[in-house]
């Protein structure tokens, strides 16, 4: 209603007419009331499902992702294991991602369908879908290299869950310089430029600039806000630890610029 009610009043302001207010109201409610709704939190019944279908894409995809290349190697579900224990799983979540895991990796797995599945709960919490993403390319990365086959699958669920191909790349370039920021403990010179990849931001930019990308990140990677999106509980050390490694960039940032 925030919205609506702004648009009215501006579209009175503006053209001192009725249909100017009304045209207004329409405009607010399809720009922010109607973009508001769409990331409310669920609950009840809801959230199970949306938790259960969260978790079902996420190792499904996983498992699709490790398997491009053709074979899953005994590196690549050790590392695979070791990246599951580090997300916090339960023993009984942990056996059923192995299963999705293993579906995912299946050559009956179709990735169009898991997308098609997905989408309703993308389309309702856009945090969560870039948690998905995430999470896909902390795996893809886990060997240290990742190859155009992996990227290519990873460009079309960025696509499938709606983001743009200037918005993922993005996304892997951070996700990237986050990773190499929490690993570098030498305090290199190369440490601050990885600090300004991590938010996002250039080394040009302003504080205001800084702040308000940091500030973003932090909502995005809100625990309270992905798990009333629908993000499993035992899922959510990943997202605080990534609130962490954001924290962190943006205090040596600042620290720097005094």
């Amino acid at each position: 209603m925030i919205g609506t009610l702004i648009g009215f009043v501006l579209g009175v302001l503006i053209t001192h007419k009725l249909f100017g207010a009304v045209f207004g109201a329409v405009l607010g409610y399809f720009l922010y009331d109607r973009n508001q709704r769409s990331r409310v939190n669920i609950s009840g019944a809801d959230l199970q499902q949306a938790q259960a279908l969260f978790f079902k894409t996420v190792f499904n995809l996983l498992g699709h992702i490790a398997k491009a290349d053709g074979h899953i190697s005994e590196m690549e579900i050790k590392l695979t294991e070791a990246y599951m224990d580090k997300m916090g799983l339960t023993p009984d979540h942990k056996r059923e991602a192995i299963r999705l895991f293993k579906e995912g990796a299946s050559a009956e797995f179709s990735l169009q369908e898991s997308l098609a599945a997905y989408r309703y709960l993308g389309s309702r919490s856009p945090n969560l879908s870039q948690m998905l993403l995430v999470y896909l390319i902390n795996l893809a990365m886990v060997d240290g290299d990742l190859d155009a086959k992996e990227i290519g699958i990873l460009q079309q669920v960025a696509e499938g869950v709606g983001f743009s191909r200037v918005a993922f790349e993005q996304l892997l370039r951070m996700v990237g310089a986050q990773n190499a920021f929490a690993q570098n403990q030498s305090h290199s010179a190369n440490e601050l430029t990885l600090a300004y990849d991590a938010l996002g931001v250039a080394v040009s930019a302003s504080d205001a600039e800084i702040k308000k990308a940091y500030r973003k990140l932090m909502s995005q990677y809100h625990p309270d806000k992905l798990m009333g999106q629908g993000l499993p509980e035992d899922m959510i050390k990943s997202a605080t630890e990534r609130s962490q490694e954001i924290q962190a960039a943006y205090d040596l940032i600042k620290k720097s610029r005094g």
